[in-house]
């Protein structure tokens, strides 16, 4: 387990402000979930990526209270076009809610995705953006984000989503074994989900994109 070091997410939460973007700072999940209630309004349009954190914090099932217009893609029996539907209404949205692939310490948030409908909505659409992310998940550059998502994020993500990948049965991407590339270049898996890549940097819309860092390991 990482030590908790509150300098850095003290450092990594002013970048994040500087880029015109709000930082919070919870002690744990349960705090988080409130926090994130505190950031929405009842009768809010709501929905959200895939995301292990969210379930973790409880964030998933808080959103079924009857408080919120729920767009929920978990719903059992979803055909593929329904799911799609919620897709492109998430654009609409008042709330949209996701974690992070990394975060740095100069205050850009790192994403990728398959589907590629998550780092849509982080970039443009939903009127807010709630970012909630475990410390483990700050990293110091790009650089360390790249090798975070390509050794921890990507293949535990293949391996919860069922993904016949190579890093879902080695623990790592293919493309740690090309010292110059970073997207997964030899990876030809249609169920690859490393498809689009972006780096969230400062902000024209000040204050749409709010982060929540939790002071507990969340996610992958």
């Amino acid at each position: 387990m990482e030590k908790l070091d509150m300098n850095r997410i003290e450092k990594t939460m002013e970048a994040l402000r500087k880029n015109y973007m709000q930082a919070y700072y919870c002690e744990t999940a349960e705090e988080a979930k409130e926090k994130v209630r505190e950031l929405m309004n009842k009768g809010d349009t709501v929905t959200h990526g895939g995301s292990v954190t969210l379930e973790q914090c409880g964030i998933t099932e808080m959103l079924k209270c009857g408080d919120y217009n729920y767009l929920d893609r978990t719903v059992p029996g979803l055909t593929a076009e329904q799911k799609q539907e919620i897709y492109r209404k998430a654009f609409f949205a008042d709330v949209y809610l996701t974690s992070a692939n990394a975060v740095t310490e100069n205050g850009l948030l790192f994403n990728t995705d398959g589907n590629s409908n998550r780092v849509a909505a982080i970039m443009y659409g939903p009127t807010s953006v709630i970012v909630v992310a475990g410390y483990n998940k700050i990293v110091a550059d790009l650089d360390e984000a790249f090798l975070r998502l390509r050794t921890v994020a990507s293949p535990k993500n293949t391996v919860r989503l069922n993904c016949a990948t190579p890093c879902a049965k080695t623990g790592k991407c293919i493309s740690l074994n090309n010292e110059n590339s970073k997207f997964g270049d030899g990876c030809k898996s249609p169920q690859r989900i490393c498809c689009n890549y972006t780096v969230t940097a400062q902000q024209r819309n000040k204050d749409r994109i709010k982060v929540i860092i939790v002071g507990e390991e969340l996610g992958y």
